[in-house]
């Protein structure tokens, strides 16, 4: 089972915050910049089921570009992990999925998440959703290496 405590296994965020930059480079489309943060975050990062964007729309989550299974396509805002991330506006980390009140079990195989606010001068624009079959896959290196890559994509395009 992956541990995030293994640094061995942690991922050199500062790398890949440089790949991110580069593979935006010249880009600000929305949809694009989406797609290929999704697919970027799923092929590099170790231990991932999904990785994708839900994007606001109203007091709802409608799902945007992502990489894995398919996926609930609208959540409202305070329901699982995701409608709790955009309506607090702020990062959840789920050790174990099935021990967070309202869950949405999208993929059954899902046992760890973590979920990102994705804001634009103070908008929440949505939120991005990483999910793992492995149990505690997400610790505070992970937090903090995926907001700056968020932070990345945010800059790079126009939200």
């Amino acid at each position: 089972m992956f541990h995030t405590d293994d640094r061995s296994l942690t991922p050199d965020y500062p790398a890949l915050e440089r790949q991110l930059a580069s593979l935006f480079e010249g880009e600000r489309d929305f949809i694009a910049n989406a797609a290929q943060f999704s697919a970027f975050v799923y092929q590099t990062l170790a231990d991932l089921n999904w990785a994708g964007f839900y994007l606001a729309r109203g007091e709802e989550l409608v799902l945007g570009p992502f990489q894995g299974k398919v996926a609930c396509v609208r959540i409202p805002f305070g329901r699982g992990v995701c409608g709790n991330a955009a309506a607090r506006r702020e990062t959840i980390v789920v050790a174990d999925v099935h021990a967070f009140p309202g869950h949405i079990a999208c993929d059954a195989a899902s046992n760890a998440e973590i979920v990102l606010p994705v804001l634009k001068d103070g908008r929440l624009v949505g939120v991005f959703d990483i999910d793992s079959p492995s149990a505690n896959r997400f610790g505070e290196a992970d937090q903090i290496g995926l907001e700056r890559l968020l932070a990345c994509f945010v800059a790079a395009t126009d939200c």
